[in-house]
């Protein structure tokens, strides 16, 4: 059997780190028998509205929950259709439907995995008419109203927002982030000629704190941001039942509630996040040193002037994918795939009636991505031999990867 000898992803020596604190968190819940809401849950609202610069954050049992609660409250109905990229987890466009909507689709960019503002635009202009009593663009595809667009701030880099909230003005849309992945990431505002984390900058915003992500919970937890504090309040009751307070049930809810103790866990790993997300920027450019020299070979992500990324995964592209993996497999090294199959050509999916080439650079993508470990733990020497790896996996394969060069 292969020695493991680079994991993809190290959870057990921050929460060896952070043994006391977090133990007390679970002390304190058994001595108060503080379980569901309370001051824990209100203290780490308060403090990630403050770390993500919004107003209001609402704690949900998870990412799904609070992008679907994002979207309920922000207004989206069934009958009318949302805009997401293909190339994200399914939670993405399980909200959307689960909030009575239909996803449909936009191609993302070759560069950066995100949305591509160019295909939104020719999407809502070619794809979509006015409709002349009410001036709302109703999909040609669908015949539904588009309401919503949801650009996914994949991989831990924001989507370029400055222009997709222009387009969401022009057009009458509501712009929801999906920040799961996207804990502390930050976009420069040319029209606000200012740095805005994710999770500020649209009308709303959610975020997963899964186990995996930069800031993560010991299980299942998510959070709302909102500058808007009438959306914020019924993202509060539907979370909970539809309650105003305990029995008085202003609408229909759900049961999406943060545990006091994930609460309290989140708030004694958030004074962390930043350290942890300087040393995956860290880690970042260490592997584009390393592996700058076959940067013909093996696409690097893009750095962009106008996003610091938090490096949530470190994705490279090769033309052997499937071959770079398994060499890399047999030197002990994980590896992750983020996505491989787009969801417009999921199963579950097949009833929206896409077809394989309908988004070829999702699709182009999802053959070619490859997820390096990444975690704030790794250590340079990690690093190098996992880059020794791929560097000699690209010199024997020498297919060279058309679009790496203007990485």
């Amino acid at each position: 059997m292969i020695k493991n000898t680079v994991p993809f992803l190290d959870l057990v020596a921050p929460h060896r780190e952070l043994e006391q604190d977090l133990t007390s968190v679970f002390r304190a819940a058994l001595q108060t028998a503080s379980f569901i809401g309370g001051p824990a849950v209100e203290r780490f609202e308060h403090d990630f509205a403050e770390f993500c610069e919004a107003k209001y954050c609402i704690g949900v049992g998870n990412g799904t929950d609070a992008l679907r609660f994002a979207l309920i409250a922000a207004g989206i109905r069934p009958g009318e259709s949302v805009l997401t990229v293909p190339n994200t987890f399914i939670a993405t466009t399980e909200a959307i439907s689960q909030a009575g909507a239909l996803p449909e689709f936009v191609d993302v960019d070759e560069q950066t995995s995100n949305m591509d503002v160019t295909k939104l635009h020719e999407y809502l202009e070619i794809q979509c008419y006015r409709d002349s009593a009410t001036g709302r663009s109703i999909s040609r595809r669908t015949g539904r109203p588009i309401s919503a667009i949801v650009p996914v701030h994949l991989y831990g880099q924001t989507a370029d927002m400055d222009p997709i909230l222009d387009i969401a003005n022009a057009y009458k849309l509501t712009v929801i982030e999906d920040a799961c992945q996207a804990h502390g990431a930050e976009y420069f505002s040319a029209a606000g000629q200012c740095w805005k984390k994710a999770g500020s900058i649209g009308k709303v915003a959610a975020f997963s704190f899964y186990p995996g992500k930069n800031l993560g919970a010991c299980g299942e937890a998510g959070a709302v941001t909102t500058n808007d504090e009438a959306l914020a309040q019924t993202i509060r009751m539907i979370r909970d039942h539809g309650q105003v307070r305990k029995y008085y049930h202003a609408i229909e809810g759900y049961n999406g509630r943060l545990d006091a103790i994930q609460a309290g866990i989140l708030g004694a790993k958030l004074p962390y996040l930043r350290d942890w997300n300087e040393k995956r920027r860290q880690a970042a450019a260490r592997y584009r040193e390393l592996l700058e020299p076959i940067s013909d070979v093996i696409a690097l992500p893009q750095a962009l002037s106008w996003s610091r990324d938090v490096f949530h995964l470190y994705v490279v592209r090769s033309e052997d994918r499937d071959g770079l993996r398994s060499h890399l497999a047999e030197s002990g090294i994980d590896t992750g795939i983020h996505y491989p199959i787009p969801l417009h050509l999921q199963d579950a999916y097949q009833h929206l009636g896409y077809r394989p080439g309908d988004f070829p650079v999702a699709e182009r993508l999802a053959s070619q991505i490859l997820s390096l470990p990444m975690f704030p733990t790794l250590r340079p020497e990690q690093q190098v031999l996992v880059a020794t790896q791929v560097i000699e996996f690209s010199s024997r394969s020498g297919s060279v990867l058309a679009t790496a060069a203007v990485n």
